[in-house]
């Protein structure tokens, strides 16, 4: 069978003594440094938001990074403990804080960072779910940085396919497989960040608060279940039925129903000088 040859990019990009830097590191750090600089941008952006009124000012945001940090990685890494390897960190407790040596769950992360931000916003008197859409709107680069590491890294391939673009990865075996990352890269990442930047500045959903988090809830949901078709699952989990349900599928589907609810809930506040 037809196959693309593995690039072999080195998954560390530099090292300086006992200090590597990853591929998979960096794109944390970029995707959550852009989405921290495009919500700023969104939030200095009067016409985009109801009453032409942001509902927080941009220090607000430069508070909340920190915050948003610590629930990526901490939600993160507690999502992959308990949702995929619970038994292994159950007998290697000290192994729950070795993130350098990978296992990161979206899904977890994502429930971390809205922690973070239920209690930020409540700190600051913003209402949530406008920070969910103004930090949700960026949100998609950082996941396509991470998704195109995991490329480099040689992990999460996808089943083994004919189709000509299938990659023989170095730990996958000698089949030519589907580069689901870069499936993900495009649909989670690319794809998403335009959808929401259409909902954003052409029809101006940030107006309607709710909307733009639940569009990226729903989106990320749909993609990410789409992809787990092509997917291999983590080989200590397997499918849970049928040959093709996995883990990530399970996960996924409340984000769609949630993301679904929060767009057709949301409502339009009332023009200034007329709440009631």
């Amino acid at each position: 069978m037809s196959a693309l040859p593995f690039p072999n990019i080195d998954p560390v990009i530099f090292e300086i003594g006992p200090v590597a830097v990853h591929w998979y590191g960096l794109g944390y750090v970029v995707g959550i440094l852009f989405a921290w600089w495009y919500a700023k941008r969104l939030v200095t952006t009067p016409h985009l938001w109801a009453n032409d009124t942001p509902p927080m000012k941009p220090q607000d945001l430069d508070d909340f990074v920190v915050w948003a940090a610590a629930g990526v990685v901490l939600g993160g890494r507690a999502g992959y403990v308990l949702f995929y390897d619970l038994p292994r960190y159950i007998e290697n407790p000290l192994d729950i804080i070795a993130v350098w040596q990978g296992g990161m769950s979206f899904h977890g992360g994502m429930l971390g960072t809205i922690l973070a931000m239920v209690l930020f916003a409540r700190s600051r008197g913003i209402n949530p779910w406008s920070l969910l859409d103004t930090v949700a709107a960026g949100t998609p680069v950082g996941l396509g940085l991470v998704r195109l590491a995991n490329f480099i890294n040689s992990e999460l391939w996808g089943r083994p396919t004919d189709m000509p673009w299938g990659v023989i990865f170095p730990d996958g075996g000698p089949l030519p497989r589907h580069p689901s990352q870069i499936y993900e890269a495009a649909l989670e990442g690319l794809v998403l960040f335009c959808v929401l930047r259409l909902l954003t500045h052409r029809r101006l959903s940030l107006k309607t608060p709710r909307f733009v988090g639940g569009a990226f809830v729903c989106g990320y949901g749909l993609s990410r279940i789409f992809v787990e078709f092509f997917r291999m699952p983590d080989a200590h989990i397997g499918y849970l039925m049928g040959g093709w349900l996995t883990m990530g599928m399970v996960l996924s589907l409340p984000m769609v129903a949630a993301g679904l609810w929060a767009m057709l809930t949301a409502r339009k506040p009332a023009p200034a000088g007329q709440e009631t």
